[in-house]
């Protein structure tokens, strides 16, 4: 494992045999650091399951790297491709690259989850630059399950209370891990946890956890994900921290999904998914569902996210709850998304209340490829002419949908949005609408909107559509005392 002392840098190895970027070579203060392939989506195609998985030629390979590092570093990427334009978002983190030739070198002040976009978004290279792990267990400690460098196909593992899987650095661990109605559970470490080998709901996503408490989920690289990628069912005290998820090109590859759970916090994630990439939901799933169990004190931050077809922050579509309360999505940077930036699609009984989202950062530079439904399998995507097409910036909206479970419907109850930051050519639209006169979306505030970093000044501006059923909307260019 290649160390560097100065920049308290570590960078382990590939495996022997597995596969790597024919895009990129990389290094870190001038150390070879392996990158990884993952296969992503090309094109903002899909179609409701249509009994086989989704076609190879709508997607298309990408690379990512991961290393530990302390301190400040180099980084320089080798393109086997001629370098026209370099883009590395998010945006917010002000990175300048030096472009000569065919290499693109830039400096890293800390740890940080990147995408260098090459020539635009196809085929980029994410970048996992890390903190330096603490605490990582020596393989012969007792309650864990100790992956160390190399390739493992352990197939579907179920963790039991009291115990931690472990993935080293330079590990590759082609399986999935499921726990049922444990505790004091967790996943930890800089390897990676693959799921291809799976065919479509064999391997129940990369992790799944249902009615369990005590969780831990760090530092891992999630990729391929057969379904859902990481997702919590009926779980309580669940912290998601510092996990990179990458590869997710199949149907319904949702990234971060939340379920009937409480007290859960997500941070400083990566998140490239297909389908939605982090999102809450209300579920009844059979003699095993978790209807009855509310949603509650789930706090999203620090998170980066791509959104290849769904919506990148979201309550919903499915709401079968008593109630979806004090959720925050804060400090997120959307470096990309296809159809809505942040969203409640409120299709079951649950009352949505106290939902903030702030200081949220959205980029939806061009391109923006229009989404489009394939109808058939000979159906090849064609996006309209139309090259103005934005992504809604937020919609919030009461209605039965394909997904709903309950005969009725719920409300929604205060709802803010501050510090929205949007980089774009335009405002794209925002919305609310409600369902009828005893299902109401009610107190709706916007603080600090801007884009391009100007202020937004009203509603109209920010092409805010208000339907019926709806109350209490205010608007104001700055939070208060600003």
């Amino acid at each position: 494992m290649a160390q560097d002392a100065v920049a308290g840098l570590t960078i382990a190895p590939a495996p022997e045999g597995e596969a790597l970027s024919e895009h990129y070579e990389l290094t870190v203060n001038g150390v070879p650091t392996p990158v990884y392939v993952c296969r992503v989506s090309a094109q903002p195609f899909n179609q409701v399951w249509p009994g086989y998985q989704r076609p190879l030629d709508q997607t298309e390979p990408a690379g990512f790297a991961t290393w530990d590092m302390a301190g400040p570093a180099t980084v320089e990427v080798r393109s086997r491709r001629p370098v026209t334009s370099v883009a590395i978002r998010p945006l917010v983190a002000g990175i300048a690259p030096r472009i000569e030739g065919d290499r693109i070198r830039f400096e890293l002040d800390r740890p940080r989850q990147l995408a260098v976009e090459v020539n635009g978004p196809h085929h980029a290279l994410h970048l996992f630059a890390c903190p330096p792990e603490a605490d990582a267990p020596a393989a012969d400690t007792p309650g864990v399950r100790y992956f160390g460098p190399g390739v493992h196909r352990p197939g579907r593992i179920v963790l039991e209370s009291n115990q931690t899987v472990y993935l080293a650095p330079g590990a590759v661990v082609y399986g999935s891990l499921h726990a049922d109605g444990a505790e004091n559970i967790a996943v930890r470490g800089r390897g990676i946890l693959d799921v291809s080998p799976f065919p479509r709901g064999e391997g129940g996503g990369a992790i799944r956890f249902s009615d369990c408490r005590n969780i831990l989920i760090e530092g891992v690289v999630l990729r391929d994900p057969d379904v859902w990628c990481c997702s919590l069912f009926g779980c309580s005290n669940a912290r998601i921290e510092g996990i990179k998820l990458v590869g997710l090109w199949r149907y319904n590859a949702d990234g971060i999904d939340i379920c009937n759970s409480q007290d859960v916090i997500v941070r400083d994630c990566f998140v490239r998914a297909f389908d939605d990439a982090i999102v809450l939901k209300g579920l009844k799933w059979g003699q095993n569902s978790f209807d009855g169990r509310p949603i509650r004190n789930v706090r999203v931050s620090g998170c980066t996210i791509w959104c290849d077809w769904g919506r990148a922050l979201e309550i919903g579509a499915e709401t079968c709850a008593p109630e979806i309360a004090d959720v925050t999505f804060e400090d997120c940077d959307i470096i990309r998304t296809t159809h809505i930036a942040m969203d409640i699609q409120h299709g079951d009984r649950a009352l949505v209340r106290n939902i903030r989202f702030e200081d949220i950062r959205v980029e939806m530079q061009p391109p923006n490829p229009h989404p489009q439904m394939q109808q058939n399998p000979e159906h090849r995507y064609s996006p309209p002419d139309d090259e103005g097409y934005l992504p809604a910036l937020f919609v919030i909206i009461i209605r039965g949908n394909n997904y709903s479970q309950d005969d009725q419907r719920g409300n929604v109850r205060d709802v803010l949005l501050r510090n929205i930051a949007l980089t774009a050519p335009r405002m794209p639209d925002s919305s609310i609408q409600g369902f009828d006169a005893e299902h109401t979306v009610d107190g709706v505030t916007f603080e600090g909107l801007t884009l391009n970093g100007e202020p937004v000044p009203d509603a109209a501006a920010a092409r805010l559509h208000v339907g019926d059923h709806v109350a209490n909307v205010r608007f104001a260019p700055s939070p208060p005392g600003d």
